[in-house]
């Protein structure tokens, strides 16, 4: 291992530098704007193959290094960066995870966390060995509203849990990178892992058997990727989870948690930005909670930094990146096989929990995009 970084030791100044790698619509809607709201991380360099991005993104935030991709290994070893937050297509997360392990890098990689159960062990041992941490970005796990969906489960205010259901569509353009099989799209891995996620913090706990279809119209946009995808999860204690997700249907995003005394409803479930709601209903009485609009790119930032500074080991770490891909999997083996198809014992790591919400304030002003758009109609 190369280490090219040393963390600060004035505790009045310890901030964690990133490089973002990867500037397309996520990032530069998302992420760059979130550095102004985290006061632990600091946005230091911009790695992309496109110059006009490089330049008129390092000027609008004022960041001084930037870097194409052949140049990576340069911004690794440059001494100025401590941590890299990789918005790159997924196909590519394996590789740009390993090669920053390697040269003593930390990593914030977005999910899913690789194309395949293999890539994702390969992404956990250069971590390990290089002792960097590694943490995948499921910014959900810092945001208050689904975080306190866990502890009412937790709770026991809804009875002992029984059912997960979530229905998430968009329509996105033709020619979208996630329409895209070989770069790794597709409804499972893009907004699937959600659902996917969302059942397993809530019912704390991991499925042994997985069934799933999937449909398509017969849209030249679809002629990679299927247009919609059904699936039932089955975890231990009887329980199932079901949800929906499709490119091709107006703009959903809720799930539902049903126990034996009660239910919970959120609606808007997983957007990253805007309200969120809960509808919570017990013996026939449904309440309802509004949870504001914050930066939830920011609250990410700031608890892996944290995590950096105060060397623990993150959570969502690799191991629940990984699980979430060995599920996935699980799903396109049934939908090929068109049976249901049991899922091996996965490993259990830590569970996300309200102690780990965190908010910052929102960023008000929407950023113009360069030579990126929008996945959704």
């Amino acid at each position: 291992m190369t280490s090219s970084a040393s963390l600060p030791t004035n505790a009045d100044d310890r901030q964690i530098r990133y490089a973002v790698v990867g500037l397309g619509w996520f990032a530069q809607d998302a992420a760059l704007p979130a550095f102004d709201r985290s006061e632990n991380s600091a946005l230091v360099a911009l790695v992309s193959d496109d110059p006009t991005k490089l330049k008129e993104l390092s000027e609008k935030y004022g960041v001084q290094h930037t870097y194409s991709y052949e140049e990576y290994e340069d911004c690794l070893s440059s001494g100025e960066v401590d941590a890299v937050y990789i918005a790159l297509p997924n196909h590519l997360h394996c590789e740009y995870t390993v090669r920053a392990a390697d040269r003593g890098i930390h990593v914030l990689c977005e999910k899913p966390m690789a194309t395949t159960p293999e890539e994702c062990e390969e992404m956990i041992r250069a971590c390990q060995s290089n002792n960097v941490k590694l943490a995948i970005a499921y910014r959900l796990h810092f945001d208050p509203a689904n975080m306190e969906a866990v502890e009412i489960v937790r709770s026991g205010q809804i009875g002992e849990p029984r059912i997960f259901n979530s229905v998430f569509t968009q329509q996105v353009e033709e020619g979208n990178i996630r329409l895209q099989d070989d770069t790794g799209g597709g409804t499972l891995n893009d907004i699937g892992i959600y659902c996917i996620n969302a059942a397993r913090y809530l019912f704390q706990d991991e499925p042994i058997e997985a069934f799933a279809t999937a449909a398509s119209n017969k849209e030249r946009r679809f002629s990679e990727v299927k247009e919609m995808t059904s699936a039932i999860l089955r975890f231990p204690n009887e329980r199932l989870a079901t949800f929906t997700v499709s490119f091709g249907a107006a703009s959903v995003s809720t799930y539902q948690i049903l126990g034996t005394k009660g239910d919970l409803r959120l609606d808007p479930a997983y957007d990253w930005q805007g309200e969120l709601k809960h509808y919570l209903t017990i013996a026939g009485e449904t309440k309802e909670r509004t949870f504001p609009d914050h930066s939830q790119l920011a609250a990410e930032f700031t608890y892996f930094s944290d995590c950096i500074l105060q060397e623990r080991e993150p959570e969502p770490s690799g191991r629940e990146g990984a699980n979430d891909v060995r599920i996935i999997h699980a799903l396109y083996e049934s939908i090929e096989q068109g049976r249901p198809v049991k899922i091996d014992r996965l490993d259990r790591p830590q569970r996300p929990t309200a102690a780990q919400a965190i908010e910052r304030p929102p960023v008000e002003e929407k950023p113009d995009l360069i030579h990126a758009a929008s996945a959704s109609k």
